[in-house]
């Protein structure tokens, strides 16, 4: 490991109690005060996260740093000056019931006992969580030091890694030298079959010794400490305790708080971004590590805490008697996104990365990692957090500088589900744009993709549209990034026509004599079946969790095209060829083909009658049956016509060459306009798929969960010979939950996803997916639930601590027997 601070650790600590014993880790600076961001973390733990996975991560931490003496759980303190912040206390109130973390939320009167330092007249409320706390890194890493150390584990201080080597593709070792030795003092060898980096906001340097690109940008965050408060003094501190007091976060106003004895620690997110380039932070000789004195702790710039000083008065008036006695600008690690980076190396196989953990999730991330090196899956799913999860053009540097300082200015900022980044836009355009833009299609963005959710050019179509289509009002927060257009784009698809913009969506083809068995090992469908079929299936994880659902056509004998969910199965896809390469197996080759297809949903009762004219390719059930692709002609282009539909209804995903794409559309959208064609969004596109029961990968169902639970049993063939990863697991997995339907009974409330669902009156589960089903009249909902539940069952969605009655619905609710997409 290279990284002796909370993370690495951690992670020794956890590999230790596996049995993996044989583990070094090593650090440039001194143990246990290394010197990085553990060093001079302040050490607050606020768990609920919008996050299920984070939130999981920071339980955990919790748990552990109890376990070593190392934590404090003086609670932590959430207040709301505004009324949208105190909306999204009851939305993060939610989170925690979601989530299994206890929290009150507070009157003003309440807030002000549990800190007496507050005006009570400025706070309109507050959340509670009891369990959090503060806790002591650098204890806490001594602790494990101690504890990994006394099971065979080594940890060598004072130790700089100056290169990795890798030879055919792996790790053999690192290369070291003393942190205090002349720049060409001799190295000496360390053989290693896994290195991992945890070397904080060194880890884009420490990427660079293998030619991996890790987006992370360091950035400086102001810390400061205040003179003495007779208020503190006079509070109450059994045993003489450092902190009684809940931490507090002020977050309209991007600051925390937190007691020492009679002092305040305060740190401010409200600062202009500073990023901070390593280069520039010189080498420190490990013996002149100190806790004011280390590379993690820069000047503190007063200009820009000035703004917060005095905002921090406002809310803790007593403040007004005190000074700053003490300020400095600490380095932390930020990524495009705000999560943290796990992951191996596709090149450089045994390098991996645990890097961007903050404090409050290291013990958590480190017991993942260790997960995944020894029994190769996680408790937790990590796909949020997951190396692979990045596109080429997040790596790029300007896009990681631009994002990440961004994502520090939004850290405690209400963000909307939907609510796309601002800049850097337009990056990645589908060929289709340019009619996009004239229909006015309302843009939002994910991969660096510009995604259409509506289109204006519908808007006349509202009025026109049958009562029971009528879009009904929203809230104020389902109502954002939204539009009654919606309405219309889903009646055209279930009545007649529409066209989706698909390219955005991860495909690659899979090639060569292996394609097959490859495929075969890696899913759950039977992939060696005629040219021509289109397989569904799962790719599971040893445990038999869900790793992801893929749409499998075969081209040809030797050629294949999987629709993926993004980078994290090109990696798995990518990997599996490299191992069976290096096994010696049948050569296959998997290559990434987004960038140069675009592809066309065209779909709706009518799709058959308007492509029909355009092409001599026998479209009919006996030439062309559901389920069935075929390359054919379409007005001069050669289009891959898949025959699958994600809307429920009759139609085809339509591939074709980048170049041909605008010529494709044109002529689809010119064979359409007798029968009224749209173009329609995502936002219609989610409608309609979750009136069909179909899952989105990630959101409704992760490794966490099994294939029967989820509803996807139909996906594990029974006649496939293969021994494919995972089968015997999944076969033996008894889940508690499965994921369950249900309809609001109001008819108007749209949950956005992860709200607490209630069973009986006690939390039971939490929602996944929900939007307005058109079809049918009322919102749609699937969420995680205890087995038992039979269809009729009320439940109750607590939606901004709302109580939204709904019940248990049989599913699919539209077309149960698929008799529209097989038209």
């Amino acid at each position: 490991m290279i990284g002796a601070g909370i993370v690495g650790a951690n992670l020794a600590d956890e590999l230790a109690a596996r049995g993996w014993t044989d583990v070094t880790v090593l650090d440039q600076g001194p143990l246990p005060l290394t010197g990085g961001s553990t060093s001079h973390a302040p050490g607050l733990v606020f768990q609920i996260n919008t996050s299920r996975t984070m939130t999981k991560l920071a339980a955990y931490t919790v748990a552990k740093l109890t376990d070593l003496d190392a934590f404090t759980p003086v609670g932590g303190l959430e207040v709301a000056t505004t009324p949208e912040r105190l909306a999204e206390l009851h939305r993060k109130h939610g989170w925690g019931r979601s989530w299994g973390i206890d929290a009150a939320l507070l009157d003003p009167a309440e807030a002000a006992h549990r800190f007496p330092l507050l005006d009570a007249e400025k706070v309109l409320g507050a959340l509670h969580i009891p369990s959090d706390g503060l806790a002591s890194a650098v204890r806490a890493v001594d602790a494990l030091i101690a504890r990994a150390g006394a099971r065979g584990v080594r940890f060598i201080g004072g130790t700089r890694v100056t290169g990795v080597d890798v030879r055919d593709g792996r790790v053999r070792g690192v290369r070291v030298v003393s942190s205090a030795a002349a720049p060409d003092a001799a190295e000496d060898t360390l053989g290693a079959d896994v290195v991992v980096s945890c070397a904080g906001f060194w880890g884009q340097q420490v990427g660079d010794l293998v030619g991996l690109p890790v987006p992370l940008l360091p950035m400086a965050h102001q810390y400061a400490t205040t003179t003495s408060l007779p208020e503190l003094a006079q509070v109450p501190r059994p045993d003489r305790m450092n902190t009684v007091l809940p931490i507090l976060r002020h977050q309209d106003r991007d600051l925390y708080y937190r007691q020492l004895g009679d002092r305040l620690g305060i740190g401010s997110y409200a600062h202009r971004p500073l990023p901070v380039n390593v280069a520039d932070i010189p080498r420190t000789d490990p013996a002149a590590v100190a806790p004011d004195a280390m590379p993690s702790r820069l000047g503190f710039t007063a200009e820009d805490f000035e703004p917060s000083w005095k905002e921090s008065i406002q809310l803790l008036p007593a403040l007004g008697a005190a000074e700053i006695a003490d300020g400095f600008n600490g380095v932390f690690s930020f990524t495009p996104d705000g999560g943290s980076l796990v992951g191996e190396s596709p090149h450089a196989r045994g390098f991996w990365m645990a890097e961007a953990v903050w404090v409050t999730h290291a013990a958590g991330v480190a017991r993942s990692v260790a997960e995944l090196l020894v029994d190769e899956h996680t408790e937790v799913d990590l796909h949020e957090l997951d190396l692979a999860r990045f596109e080429r053009i997040q790596l790029e540097d300007d896009y990681v500088r631009e994002t990440a300082a961004q994502n520090f200015v939004e850290v405690y900022d209400i963000i909307h589900p939907l609510q796309p980044r601002l800049s850097p836009r337009d990056l990645r355009l589908s060929p289709f744009h340019p009619r996009q833009v004239q229909l006015g299609a309302v843009f939002l963005e994910a991969g660096g993709w510009e995604r259409p959710h509506w289109y204006e050019a519908n808007a006349s179509l509202v009025d026109a549209l049958p009562a029971a289509w009528a879009p009904r009002p929203r809230d104020p927060w389902a109502a954002r990034f939204h539009s009654p257009i919606v309405a219309a784009e889903a009646h055209a698809t279930r009545t007649s026509l529409a066209m989706y913009d698909m390219t955005p969506l991860k495909r690659v083809e899979v090639s060569g004599p292996g394609a097959c068995a490859l495929l075969q090992h890696l899913t759950t469908g039977k992939i060696d079946k005629s040219v021509g079929a289109v397989t569904y299936c799962l790719a599971l994880d040893v445990a038999g969790g869900i790793r992801s659902d893929l749409t499998v056509a075969r081209i040809d004998e030797e050629l294949f095209q999987v629709g993926l969910n993004g980078g994290i199965d090109l990696d798995l896809l990518a990997r599996a060829a490299d191992d069976a390469r290096t096994a010696g197996g049948p050569p296959v080759t998997v290559t990434d083909i987004t960038d140069t297809t675009c592809c066309i949903g065209f779909w709706g009762p009518n799709a058959r009658a308007a492509l029909a004219p355009l092409t001599d390719a026998d479209l009919t059930n006996a030439g062309l049956r559901y389920f069935r692709g075929a390359t054919i002609g379409v007005a001069g282009a050669a289009v891959r016509a898949l025959r699958l539909s994600y809307v429920g209804e009759l139609g085809w995903e339509l591939y074709a060459r980048t170049e041909d794409g605008l010529s494709l559309w044109d002529a689809l959208w010119e064979a359409g306009r007798p029968y009224g064609v749209v173009a329609a969004g995502r936002a219609a596109f989610n409608a309609l798929r979750l009136e069909k029961g179909y899952r989105a990968w990630g959101t409704d169902m992760t490794t966490e969960h099994g294939p029967e639970a989820a509803g996807l049993g139909f996906a594990l063939s029974p006649t496939t010979p293969v021994d494919y990863v995972g089968r015997a697991a999944a076969a033996q997995r008894t889940d508690p939950v499965r994921l369950t339907c249900l309809t609001v009974d109001d008819g108007v409330s749209v949950p956005l996803g992860k709200e607490p669902v209630l069973v009986d009156g006690r939390p039971g589960g939490y929602v996944t997916s929900a939007a307005f089903g058109y079809t049918i009249g009322r919102p749609v909902v699937y969420a995680w639930l205890p087995n038992g539940l039979d269809v009729g069952d009320p439940v109750t969605i607590e939606y901004f601590g709302r109580p939204v009655a709904a019940t248990v619905a049989a599913e699919p609710l539209v077309d149960p027997a698929g008799e529209r997409l097989r038209a």
